[in-house]
């Protein structure tokens, strides 16, 4: 693999974590996924999110700090590429729609004392699937706690993810648009994506590809 360290993104229910240990898996690369299932206030802040925000988001930010510090913090002796389900950043994300705006101000405050000290990918792949496509694929995978994740939730964090790669200048983006193929049940889709993402050359900032 051309990437020393790959990360693949999307929205909840965009198949990330799926391509991620696929690729991982073609690539012999190590993988790196997010605990996110043994968070102890997910459940929690889907059912009451203004009480259980603020834990929830600090929580996630001191786990993939922690995770991304013990996995990528040394360097590999045998030089074995990385491939993430997730970036530091989607907690900056998440937490600009989920948290109060004097939460935020704390938060952010934590937040660029450690993203300055994680490490940064080396291409930052974005899966985009349309709101309609996300809900399908998450009642499809019958998450008790995300059944009650609304379409306006979904649409919120989309721009918040946009809104975050509009204002890169220096980390390179590919933004896929995945709806037209289904790279999980056809290896060719599959395979597509994958050359397209190792044989393209992009430029910091915001990059699009549509399949």
């Amino acid at each position: 693999m051309n990437y020393n360290y790959l990360v693949i993104e999307g929205n909840i229910g965009a198949g990330k974590t799926s391509f991620a240990t696929m690729l991982a898996q073609e690539t012999g690369s190590r993988l790196v996924l997010e605990q996110f299932s043994d968070n102890p206030f997910l459940a929690r802040f889907y059912e009451d999110p203004e009480r259980y925000a603020f834990q929830l988001e600090l929580s996630f930010l001191s786990e993939r700090y922690q995770q991304i510090k013990t996995e990528l913090g040394h360097p590999d002796l045998f030089g074995q590429s990385v491939v993430s389900d997730y970036f530091l950043a989607k907690s900056f994300i998440f937490s600009k729609h989920n948290l109060k705006d004097d939460e935020m101000m704390l938060f952010e405050k934590l937040y660029y004392i450690i993203q300055q000290q994680a490490p940064r990918p080396d291409l930052y792949v974005y899966l985009h699937l349309p709101v309609e496509n996300l809900l399908e694929n998450i009642k499809k995978r019958g998450r008790s706690y995300e059944r009650k994740i609304q379409p306006e939730y979904l649409k919120e964090v989309q721009d918040g993810y946009f809104g975050f790669f509009k204002s890169q200048t220096e980390l390179k983006i590919l933004v896929i648009e995945t709806s037209h193929v289904d790279f999980v049940n056809s290896k060719t889709d599959f395979q597509q994506i994958k050359k397209r993402i190792f044989d393209g050359e992009f430029n910091p900032g915001m990059n699009m590809l549509i399949l």
